[in-house]
């Protein structure tokens, strides 16, 4: 019998507990006996914080089958359930839960059997790490060393196994072209093989072509906004433009997504483009922040004992995929989503570079580091996948060139993405980031060479000058506020100008705010401050004066270095110095956006800007306060900074118009704020959406009856037989109707996720929700439109409440510019048409809408597509309704047989 055979396992569901014996034979158990045997004796479990959820014991700890798993194949997707991993396994998934109790053992079986194969490409690096996570008293180490054979030589260094970047000329700017009328038609054909093509698609495809065409005038791009319903194929039909442009020009193609599963679902159409995948890898790339990679530096730390316990063993994983990684991206790149909820995220954020820490080359890893290879590979790139954020902060940096050609996919967030990118916010937590920067963290991590002193030390030896601009800098930062400043506030007790003002920020907000819920957010709107917070603003104004006086002259000392290019400066020395001198230039544009906020306090007030006062709270706990700054409308800076620069510019969405007309897609994207007209195109969805959907107002759930909404939700659910994705507008209410239906849903075969209560990130969840018909999924906002889901698995969409904005500072003052209600109203409807986008994704897909509040007014109900039926109904009726029309027996039948 093999040593996995002898293990133990424990599998919990809302349905029950199972134990699993040595010998394969399951039995269902208490709560109780499942904590104590788990105590007593490693299990072999699957997502340990999932499970120890389940059992009410969140300190649960066993074997993991998904710690295993990302040991044995690293950097290779798999859905995290008994069903997932069996499929990709090659083994038969468990028919019950019963089945999968036992199922356990087979998958830890069928693990350990990848160590003994010859074909295994994971290999190097095992033995080494193993013996690691041994001395960290890793479960599974002992039996993978029982299986493993050492290696007759020993193991490269992980570093070592990573492929270098290579440094290249600067790419020449790219020609001026012009695509021949039919030229992209014909590219998208081959593409997708004529018998493919749609008609709509081609039409875009012709439309698209002209984004690509010379520039004709100064600050007016050649704009093209096209609705492009559901259906239609418009990845294709702006990339086969886009990649026959990149081919003639030498030029790049930015295409800007909103969502990282657009990302990768654009990746996964490389193949039609390029078939050579060293090929591909070189012409298409995918670029994302600095904050979503690993940071190699980090990562060493981490490995050399910076990290501890649980910690330090998701670091030895990581390093594990590392050296397999595509591109070492950690958010929604190849490392597996699951991986870091499975250390209830302990470290993860730690070996990302989210504080600007960087040293650039500086750094022993800089020839290896994944920032540098993807920010090197997209200046050579044909197609260069990004987000709206990243763009945009590109554009408006002007840094590594603003993008020429851009083509902005989930266009109808082209507004919100500009809102947070142009955005200001002066708080605790943003004061001592900029701190760390210069000065360093006040608790040292090994080795690191941390804070502006540290990285630039050979600078400040060889330029007296520079030197005393960066001591004077260092000096002037100290009087940020500093850790424990929150813990100050509450005591009354603020050190410092800066802290002194959130005081004087924090008593007004707790003075002038509105009740609401509990553990949310204060805010107040910046108007009529009293003198206390006027004069603390000026003194706290004076500080970043006095900071920003030495950033600039220590700017204009590097950039002198730079030009007298002395002889230790190297090109590993100059891309440091460069680096430094990028990292200066925006934190100065920061420190001039937080001393005009700060001036405006006690002094007029600008018509283009929102301002407002904030406590930032989660569960009561409060956790930043801030003065913020919005602009009123942010497409204003979008077309000046990204728009009126580029050659030529793609705006498109299924919802661009979000049911209005042209006009308010135009003032949504910023096309008004440009010296020429945009060019429209529209294309509507292929799908017969009245013979494949039905949209159905449930008229008697009491508004804020949970019971009520609980009981509606586990209906309707049930009437599907699942597949159902429930939306709601609160977290708290989405938490209730969780713990009041999952239980009952479960005994009946219907698996219930939720997103904010399940310990496992949203992307993880659609996959699971995806991978089983009989699953549900309950969220909020992120899921509304960042959901793909084809086929049965999503065939009933549930909203709880009519989706209306939240009454917050910001909202109210556009809604005021925006025409009052129906500035609401136009919210409204782009969400509803964004909800309603998820139920039919492809051919063949069918599925109904619930809205379960009767508040939902007619002149919101041009949402939804053309034709749909919209019936407002008893609950009873929805219910019968849903099970009809979703039971296969009919797809459509009037409501009074129904009733009969």
């Amino acid at each position: 019998m093999s040593m996995t055979r002898l293990l133990p396992a424990l599998h919990a569901t809302h349905a029950g507990i199972w134990l699993a014996d040595g010998s394969g034979e399951v039995r269902e158990a208490s709560r109780g006996e499942a904590i104590a045997r788990a105590a007593e004796t490693p299990h072999i479990i699957l997502n340990a914080p999932l499970v120890g959820q389940r059992l009410g014991y969140p300190e649960l700890s066993g074997l993991d089958l998904l710690e295993l798993f990302a040991f044995i194949h690293p950097a290779r997707f798999a859905v995290p359930t008994a069903s997932g991993l069996s499929r990709t396994l090659g083994l038969e998934p468990p028919k019950s839960e019963t089945d999968a109790a036992a199922k356990l053992s087979e998958i830890a079986e069928c693990l350990f059997e990848t160590l003994a194969d010859p074909t295994w490409e994971q290999r190097e690096g095992a033995w080494t790490s193993n013996a690691t996570l041994h001395r960290l008293g890793w479960g599974w180490a002992p039996l993978i060393g029982a299986r493993l054979e050492r290696p007759e030589r020993g193991e490269r260094m992980l570093f070592a196994r990573l492929k270098q970047w290579e440094e290249a000329a600067e790419r020449p700017p790219p020609r001026h072209v012009t695509l021949r009328p039919g030229e992209a038609r014909e590219k998208l054909d081959r593409l997708t093989g004529r018998a493919e093509s749609r008609e709509g698609q081609r039409a875009m495809t012709e439309a698209v072509a002209g984004v690509f065409a010379p520039k004709r005038m100064k600050d007016a791009p050649n704009l093209l906004l096209a609705e492009a319903g559901t259906g239609i194929g418009k990845t294709l039909a702006y990339l086969a433009p886009a990649s026959l442009w990149a081919e003639q020009s030498g030029g790049t193609a930015w295409v800007s997504t909103f969502t990282k599963a657009l990302q990768r679902q654009l990746d996964a159409e490389g193949p039609k483009i390029i078939a050579d995948p060293a090929e591909r890898a070189r012409r298409i790339v995918v670029r994302k922040g600095r904050e979503n990679y690993l940071c190699l530096l980090n990562l060493e730390d981490a490995l050399q004992g910076a990290f501890a316990g649980r910690a330090a063993v998701l670091a030895q994983l990581v390093g594990r995929w590392a050296a397999y990684s595509k591109d070492g991206d950690m958010v929604g790149g190849d490392l597996p989503g699951w991986l870091p909820s499975l250390f209830r995220r302990a470290g993860a954020a730690a070996l990302t570079d989210r504080r600007g820490e960087c040293v650039y080359a500086g750094c022993p890893h800089y020839r290896r580091c994944f920032i540098e290879k993807a920010e090197r590979a997209s200046r050579e790139a044909d197609i260069v996948i990004a987000n709206h954020a990243l763009v945009m902060v590109n554009a408006a940096r002007a840094r590594e060139g603003a993008p020429g050609r851009i083509l902005f996919d989930e266009g109808h967030h082209l507004f919100d993405a500009a809102d947070s990118t142009f955005a200001v916010t002066f708080g605790g937590q943003e004061a001592i980031e900029l701190r760390r920067w210069i000065v360093g963290p006040e608790s040292r991590s090994r080795g690191r060479r941390r804070g502006l002193a540290a990285r630039l030390m050979d600078v400040a030896s060889y330029d007296e000058e520079g030197a005393l601009a960066l001591d004077a800098a260092v000096e002037a930062a100290k009087a940020l506020a500093s850790d424990g400043w929150l813990q100050r506030l509450a005591e009354g007790a603020p050190f410092g100008q800066i802290e002194a003002l959130l005081a004087e920020v924090r008593g007004m907000v707790y003075a002038r705010a509105k009740a609401q819920e509990a553990g949310y957010g204060l805010e107040t709107e910046l108007a009529e401050p009293d003198g206390a917070l006027v004069s603390a603003a000026a003194g706290a104004a004076e500080v970043l004066e006095s900071l920003n006086k030495p950033l600039a002259a220590l700017s204009r000392r590097l950039e002198a270095v730079i030009e007298d290019a002395p002889d230790w400066l190297d090109s590993q020395a100059r891309a440091r110095v460069e680096g430094a001198i990028n990292g200066l230039s925006w934190r100065r544009e920061l420190l001039s956006a937080w001393i005009a906020l700060l001036a405006r306090i006690g002094g007029e007030a600008d018509p283009e800007f929102v301002d407002w006062l904030a406590v930032d709270r989660v569960d009561g706990r409060e956790y930043d306060i801030a003065i913020h700054r919005r602009w009123l409308d942010p497409t204003k800076p979008l077309a000046r900074a990204v728009l009126a620069p580029a050659d030529g510019v793609l705006v498109t969405s299924a919802t661009l118009r979000g049911g209005e007309g042209w006009p308010a897609a135009e003032a949504r994207t910023g096309a008004l704020h440009l010296p020429a007209a945009a060019t429209h195109f529209e294309a509507k969805s292929p799908f017969d959406y009245a013979a494949c959907s039905e949209v159905l107002i449930v008229t008697d759930v009491k508004q804020g009856d949970i019971a009520a909404l609980s009981g509606a939700y586990a209906r309707l659910i049930e009437a599907s037989g699942g597949g159902t994705l429930g939306l709601f507008t609160a977290i708290q209410r989405l938490k209730a109707v969780h713990a009041r239906i999952a239980d009952r849903l479960a005994r009946e075969g219907l698996p219930l996720l939720a997103q904010h209560v399940d310990p496992i990130d949203a992307g993880t969840l659609v996959d699971i929700f995806r991978d089983d018909p009989r699953a549900s999924l309950l969220g909020t906002d992120a899921l509304r439109d960042g959901v793909d889901v084809p086929g049965e698995s999503l065939r009933l969409v549930v909203m709880e409440r009519v989706p209306w904005p939240r009454p917050t500072v910001l909202h109210a003052a556009r809604r005021m510019a925006g025409g009052g209600s129906a500035y609401d109203d136009r919210a409204v409807r782009a969400r509803l048409a964004q909800a309603f986008g998820r139920l039919i994704r492809r051919q063949g897909d069918c599925g109904l809408f619930v809205v379960l509040s009767a508040a939902v007014p007619s002149r919101l109900l041009t949402a939804f597509p053309p034709g749909v039926a919209v019936n407002r109904m008893s609950l009873d009726v929805a219910i019968a309704r849903v099970q009809l029309r979703l039971s296969g027996e009919m797809l459509r039948r009037p409501i009074e047989e129904i009733v009969e």
